[in-house]
């Protein structure tokens, strides 16, 4: 499991990815190469992954989705330090928080 900031990565199994995903265009890149995962909504940096990979969106409301890496890569973002990340599936969550009488999600 790795967590940085607001996103949580899961490792998974490709068998358990669900059919229902829709894998995003072949450049869904920023300006800096890097396949974002999620904005920041307080400060506009970004969760990305800076190598080879591919994300799948999925129709889970609380799921960003699934990614695939082709070859081990890096989790960044401007304020928290890199995630080295191994090859492989992971299932892509943003992370929730309980504030008395509701869940929000976790602003970053």
């Amino acid at each position: 499991m790795y967590r940085q900031g607001d996103i949580l990565l899961l490792p998974v199994e490709e068998r358990t990815v669900p059919t229902g995903v829709t894998a995003l265009p072949a450049k869904p890149r920023d300006g800096r190469g890097r396949l974002v995962l999620a904005l920041g909504e307080v400060t506009g940096h970004a969760h990305a992954v800076v190598g080879a990979g591919t994300l799948f969106l999925d129709p889970e409301p609380t799921v960003i989705g699934h990614l695939k890496l082709d070859a081990p890569t890096r989790l960044v973002h401007e304020e928290h330090a890199a995630i080295p990340l191994p090859k492989g599936w992971y299932r892509v969550i943003r992370q929730r928080e309980y504030v008395p009488g509701a869940v929000r999600i976790v602003a970053d």
